[in-house]
C-alpha cells in the first residue's frame, strides 16, 4: 500500500461507526464482572487469583493422572478377588480338593511396557519430577508329573520422585 492508500484507509476507519455486541455477550459480561467484584472486592483484576490457579493445576494435573492410572491399574489387577469363594465350607472344600503342587520349573519375568517423566510443581513453588514406568510381572510355575501349568500376569506400576538439577 502507498501512503496515499494507507491515509484514505485510516481515513474511512476513523468515520466508522463500530458495531453494537450481541446483547447476550454484554450480559454475560455485566455478570462476569459483578461476579468478580463479589469474589474478590480488594482486588481491582484477576491475574493474581488466575496465577493461583494456574500454580495449583501444575501440580494438580500430573498427580491426578498418576491417581487414576494407579487406580485403573489396581482395579484391573484385583478384578478376579469377587470369584474366589466367601464361606467357610466351599474354602475348606476347595483346599481339600486340590493336589500338592511339587514345582519342577519357575520362570519370573519382568516386561517394562511404559515409561514417561511427569513435572509439577509442590505448593512451596519448587519443581519436582516423577518417573513413571508400568511394568508386566509374569510368573510360571509347572508340576510335569501332573501335567499342571499355573501363569500369572500382573501390572505393576512405580512412580519415583526425581528432584530437578538447576544450574
Amino acid at each position: 500500500m502507498t501512503d496515499q492508500e494507507l491515509d484514505r484507509f485510516e481515513s474511512e476507519l476513523r468515520r466508522m461507526k463500530p458495531a453494537q455486541p450481541p446483547e447476550g455477550f454484554v450480559v454475560n459480561l455485566k455478570i462476569d464482572s459483578q461476579l468478580a467484584k463479589n469474589l474478590c472486592p480488594g482486588e481491582e483484576s484477576g491475574s493474581s487469583r488466575a496465577y493461583l490457579w494456574l500454580q495449583w493445576l501444575r501440580w494438580l494435573v500430573p498427580a491426578t493422572a498418576v491417581i487414576a492410572f494407579t487406580a485403573l491399574m489396581l482395579r484391573d489387577n484385583y478384578a478376579g478377588l469377587n470369584r474366589q469363594p466367601t464361606r467357610a465350607q466351599d474354602i475348606g472344600k476347595a483346599t481339600a480338593a486340590a493336589p500338592t503342587i511339587k514345582a519342577d520349573d519357575v520362570k519370573i519375568d519382568q516386561e517394562l511396557v511404559s515409561s514417561f517423566d511427569a513435572v509439577a510443581k509442590l505448593p512451596g513453588g519448587e519443581p519436582v519430577r516423577f518417573r513413571c514406568q508400568q511394568w508386566v510381572d509374569e510368573v510360571v510355575v509347572s508340576d510335569k508329573s501332573q501335567g499342571v501349568v499355573i501363569a500369572n500376569r500382573a501390572p505393576r506400576i512405580e512412580v519415583v520422585p526425581i528432584g530437578f538439577e538447576t544450574y
